[in-house]
């Protein structure tokens, strides 16, 4: 298990003040989640951890280390991402063997075919599925294949991108309950990205409200039903979650 601190976290596009210095902390095994309306400013925080997104100050660092300190290798095998659209996260012209076994040879890792096989049974696909390709797998499976290619590096953090958001309704739940599940087997921190207020109440222990690139408030998941924030923004983000679910019940 490892903590994530974020310390003033700015990102300044010309005169677009994109990030004004976001902070927060992630406990060591905890579920912080991220939810907002679009463009509050979510996936750019991961984007800039996984340093997708190279133009920011401040500090984001892992246990009190600079994620910036970090060579790529150390990076890859500290924290992975798991991102919101599995149509175009894994290649169509590489199969599942092709998808999981290039990570262990760049960290030129051993038992390839142990590690791969384990990798796609702790995710709950046949191991027979390595050899299939993307067009073959339905969207929770590709998503499966995603989810098991960020595992293969035996992470510490998943950085969990919309993970269901593309998914079919049918099968959102299937992977939610997976990552549930792997979070209590492996103990991983999980920073998860979401719209979905439900989504929150089911994963997180606690999750900040952000809105134009600042976070409003960080509130524990139990404040979700009574809505118990005190930021007007926040308290009104969470009433139209629990409205919807009303009208939707």
């Amino acid at each position: 298990m490892k903590a994530i601190s974020f310390d003033k976290l700015r990102i300044q596009l010309g005169s677009a003040l994109i990030l004004p210095g976001v902070s927060f902390d992630v406990k060591a095994g905890e579920c912080f989640g991220l939810v907002g309306e679009s463009g509050s400013g979510k996936s750019t925080v991961l984007r800039c951890m996984s340093l997708l997104f190279h133009s920011w100050s401040g500090t984001i660092s892992i246990d009190g280390k600079s994620v910036k300190e970090m060579g790529p290798f150390e990076r890859c095998r500290t924290f992975q991402m798991v991102f919101q659209d599995p149509y175009g996260s894994l290649h169509p012209r590489h199969s599942v063997r092709t998808t999981l076994s290039e990570p262990l040879k760049i960290h030129k890792l051993d038992n390839h075919i142990e590690r791969m096989e384990q990798a796609l049974i702790e995710v709950g696909l046949p191991v027979d599925f390595l050899d299939r390709y993307p067009h073959q797998l339905s969207g929770g499976q590709r998503q499966r294949v995603a989810i098991a290619r960020a595992l293969i590096l035996e992470p510490d953090i998943l950085l969990l991108d919309e993970p269901t958001s593309a998914l079919d309704v049918s099968v959102q739940a299937e992977i939610l309950n997976l990552l549930v599940r792997l979070r209590e087997e492996k103990g991983f921190t999980y920073l998860i990205v979401s719209h979905d207020l439900a989504v929150v109440d089911h994963m997180c222990d606690r999750f900040a409200v952000m809105q134009g690139g600042k976070v409003v408030e960080v509130l524990p998941r139990e404040a979700i039903p009574g809505n118990e924030a005190i930021m007007p923004y926040a308290r009104e983000l969470i009433a139209a979650s629990l409205q919807y679910e009303r009208t939707v019940e």
